[in-house]
């Protein structure tokens, strides 16, 4: 039989392991960022002209993988196809920092797309992407109380992200 010392360090243990995973569950990202880059889902419907010979298009397929950097902005006409709504984040207290723009947009094929830019969010656990109804709302429980669409789980907390959003979706 264990000693009076002996057990309670057992019986500290046992409670103690699980909280300290729990807090670090809990705590952690708030000390790590998870970065997505993704592209723009605009070139997923391009298609190769007939005519063009297997030269060209192994050209076509290296010129697709530089990566390249610009400061020229997009052209103007470009930057407003399809894009039916813009709004952008805000903080929703002094703990839950937000930033970036949201815009839903109409790809050729007629499906909609939820993008992210240049967005950066406080890092905690199981945070999703909420499409919902209510205007300006200024917590979570506000943005529930109209329609809503749960678009799954955010990506990452930084970063330009894609979510599709379901053609049963009503309205624009």
């Amino acid at each position: 039989m264990p000693s009076g010392k002996r057990l309670w360090i057992i019986v500290a243990a046992v409670i103690l392991v699980p909280i300290a995973g729990v807090a670090w569950w809990l705590g952690s990202p708030l000390l790590f960022d998870d970065v997505v880059n993704e592209e723009f889902p605009l070139s997923s419907s391009a298609t190769i002209p007939e005519d063009t010979t297997q030269e060209e298009e192994k050209v076509m397929e290296v010129i697709a993988r530089v990566e390249d950097e610009t400061d020229e902005p997009m052209p103007k006409d470009m930057d407003e196809i399809g894009a039916l709504k813009t709004g952008s984040f805000r903080d929703a207290d002094r703990f839950h920092k937000g930033e970036g723009e949201a815009t839903i947009h109409v790809l050729e094929d007629g499906t909609r797309v939820l993008r992210l830019e240049e967005f950066r969010v406080t890092n905690v656990p199981s945070l999703h992407v909420i499409l919902a109804t209510t205007a300006d709302p200024s917590s979570s429980a506000e943005v529930l109380l109209g329609a809503y669409v749960d678009l799954g789980p955010l990506k990452g907390n930084v970063g330009s992200q894609n979510y599709p959003i379901p053609d049963d979706t009503g309205g624009e």
